[in-house]
Parts: structure tokens; sequence; C-alpha cells
């Protein structure tokens, strides 16, 4: 059964940092990405990373203020982010996909983590 559990979100100043992980269980992904979804609006693309951590992917938003890497090892998917924005506010959900290559689109991806709540006060 395959199985994603994200962490580490909570309530953090604006400016502060977080980090965010995705712990993968029942196989091992090609293309795994994080999304978020702030209330009344779309879930939207943060980052993907692939499965030898050198393909890459963010989102305009977070470039530059967030960092996604993986260990396959303990098959985890983590995204750093730092000098949060109010803006930020959101669920974020881990989301692997089947497919060889990245996407930033949510329906391409086939396994979707319950959420970790952000927020970031002003």
């Amino acid at each position: 059964q395959v199985q994603l559990v994200e962490s580490g979100g909570g309530l953090v100043q604006a400016g502060g940092s977080l980090r965010l992980s995705c712990a993968a269980s029942g196989r091992t992904f090609s293309h795994v990405a994080w999304f978020r979804q702030a209330p009344g609006k779309d879930r939207e693309f943060v980052a993907s990373i692939s499965w030898n951590g050198l393909g890459l992917h963010y989102a305009e938003s977070v470039q530059g203020r967030s960092t996604i890497s993986r260990d396959n090892a303990e098959n985890t998917v983590n995204l750093q982010m730092d000098s949060l924005e109010p803006e930020d506010t959101a669920v974020y959900y881990c989301a692997a996909t089947k497919l060889s290559l990245p996407s930033s689109r949510p329906s391409l991806y086939d396994y979707w983590g319950p959420g970790t709540q952000v927020t970031v006060s002003s």
C-alpha cells in the first residue's frame, strides 16, 4: 500500500523558516513534488525533484527561498522554506507520480499525502 505522510508544518512569523518532510512507503517514485493550496484558491505547484535528486523544478513564487531534496535510503523528500511570507500560508501536500517526467500539473500525480498546514503571520 502506497502512503505519503507530510510533517513539519506549523505557525511561523514572516521571515522565518520551516522544513517540511514527506515520508513515502510502499514504493519508490521517480518524481515527487510539493503543492500547496490556500483557502479559496486552486492547488498550485511549489517544487519537484527527480529520483536522482538532479532534476529540480521550482515555482517562481518560491524560487530562491526554497530548497527541495530527497533521501532515497530513507524514502523521504524535504522542502526547506526560508524567508517565509504571509502569502505562503497554505496547506502543503506531498505528491508522487508514476510518470518518468516531472510535471507541475496536479492531475498527473497519482498519490497524495493528507497535507500539513503552514501559517505565516505578519
